[in-house]
């Protein structure tokens, strides 16, 4: 049944697409809802942004085109987290405020942070222009989701990222409808104190500021963050710490792993050898006590634990695996993220983190175990064992029966650089034959 009050009141201002759209109706009915659900949507949109324009009219009429599409949709009656920058927090507020902040999302600019400190209902996260006063973006504290502080990896300076995931906002959970999620925010700090006169107190200067950017922040962040049940998260040796040696910083702990999104971006990074294009940049997973976060590639995903179906291994080589990480959507629907090219040095030391949180292992379940079976032709008491090994235990006992198969079939030299299994190919075999991890003969998927 077409609702035509719905697609007409969507289009008023349009009668020549309102004529179009119901062309296109008679023509293919089977389209009705398809066309029913733009013009509601259109309607919801021309509503937000005619409430955007009374908020903040200063930003309707000096922002880009495209930086302003960007606030509307965030900053909208019906949407979580960056309303805090049309928020009326009182200007008398306890609140501090630190200058000079690198922001790299929802903007990569440098403004000013502040943290309101008042009561629990009011304030919170804001980024401020300097040059004009106007503020950009910000999440008020009850919206606030999770809030973390990472190594930033690969710097030869130390320095420290905090991302704040407002609800909705962690690029896994589904926002209800009428609500719209908004971005993290995301800035970076160098391991410094602070610079003199960068940081406000009310409308004083702090002069006495003998913490980090890190220590002070975090400091300030869990004082108000711990009124609405949250607090900031850090990486744990305990948790989890790379195996691989840090080349600039040899005698530090690293708490990430290098990771592409999906497995074709990380196939044709590997074999292309492409470091100008960013789109086939890694990221970097982070598995902390609360969950999974993989930055600092857009978009940044937050994998708590009680958003976790299954995770499993796929494409377990001599060298690297992919981690799939299943996450559950009300109601009775899952998603799948793939995450490639992970380094076998520390296969070991995921395995044990996702054993020691009880996160159920999507490899041990029954389809997947069955197909498995079948292919290695296990059965009666070999079955028994392998239902009772480990994960690490398991894929290993695999890629040695793959590597005894193949033993069978070529004849393997040990010390051949170009042929050996795990070992990729060279320059030169790029070149001639496009092949590299992945797709050589001695490496094949679990």
């Amino acid at each position: 049944m077409v609702n035509r009050a719905v697609i007409d009141k969507a289009f008023s201002e349009r009668p020549d697409l309102k004529k179009r759209v119901w062309d296109a109706i008679s023509q293919t009915p089977q389209h009705t809802d398809l066309f029913t659900g733009i013009a509601e949507y259109t309607t919801d949109l021309k509503r937000r942004n005619s409430a955007v324009a009374t908020l903040n009219p200063k930003i309707k009429d000096e922002e880009p085109a495209s930086k302003k599409r960007r606030l509307d949709d965030q900053n909208g009656d019906g949407g979580i987290g960056h309303d805090a920058a049309s928020e009326p927090w009182r200007e008398g507020s306890d609140r501090y405020a630190i200058g000079d902040i690198a922001f790299t999302v929802p903007q990569r600019k440098k403004l000013s942070l502040e943290l309101s400190y008042s009561a629990a209902t009011e304030g919170g996260l804001r980024a401020r222009n300097p040059s004009s006063g106007e503020l950009e973006f910000g999440i008020v504290w009850k919206d606030i989701e999770h809030a973390v502080c990472l190594p930033l990896p690969e710097k030869a300076q130390r320095q420290y990222t905090f991302c704040v995931f407002p609800r909705y906002g962690d690029g896994i959970t589904s926002p209800q409808d009428g609500i719209e999620a908004a971005e993290p925010m995301v800035w970076t700090v160098p391991d410094a104190s602070p610079k003199a006169a960068s940081v406000t107190h009310g409308k004083d200067a702090v002069t006495d500021i003998e913490n980090t950017y890190r220590t002070f922040l975090i400091g300030v962040l869990n004082q108000k963050l711990k009124k609405v049940g949250r607090m900031v998260i850090e990486p744990e040796e305990k948790q989890f710490a790379s195996s691989i040696v840090q080349s600039h910083r040899k005698g530090e702990k690293a708490f990430h792993v290098k990771a592409f999104r999906g497995s074709k971006d990380g196939v044709y990074r590997f074999q292309k050898e492409i470091n100008t294009d960013t789109r086939n940049q890694p990221g970097f997973l982070f598995f902390l006590r609360t969950g999974i976060i993989f930055a600092f590639k857009k978009p940044l995903l937050f994998f708590a634990f009680d958003t976790i179906d299954s995770i499993s291994y796929t494409s377990v080589l001599q060298r690297t695996f992919n981690l799939n990480i299943t996450t559950s959507h009300p109601p009775n629907t899952t998603k799948d993220f793939e995450f490639s090219m992970l380094d076998q040095a520390d296969f070991s030391g995921i395995d044990e983190y996702i054993k020691r949180h009880g996160l159920h292992d999507a490899s041990m379940a029954e389809q997947r175990r069955a197909k498995k079976v079948n292919v290695n032709g296990i059965k009666g008491e070999e079955l028994d064992a392998v239902e009772q090994e480990g994960d690490l235990e398991k894929a290993r006992r695999e890629a040695q029966d793959i590597e005894d198969d193949d033993d069978e079939e070529v004849d393997y030299d040990p010390g051949s650089d170009g042929d050996s299994e795990g070992e990729g190919t060279s320059d030169e075999d790029d070149e001639g034959n496009g092949s590299g991890e992945g797709e050589s003969g001695g490496e094949r998927e679990l």
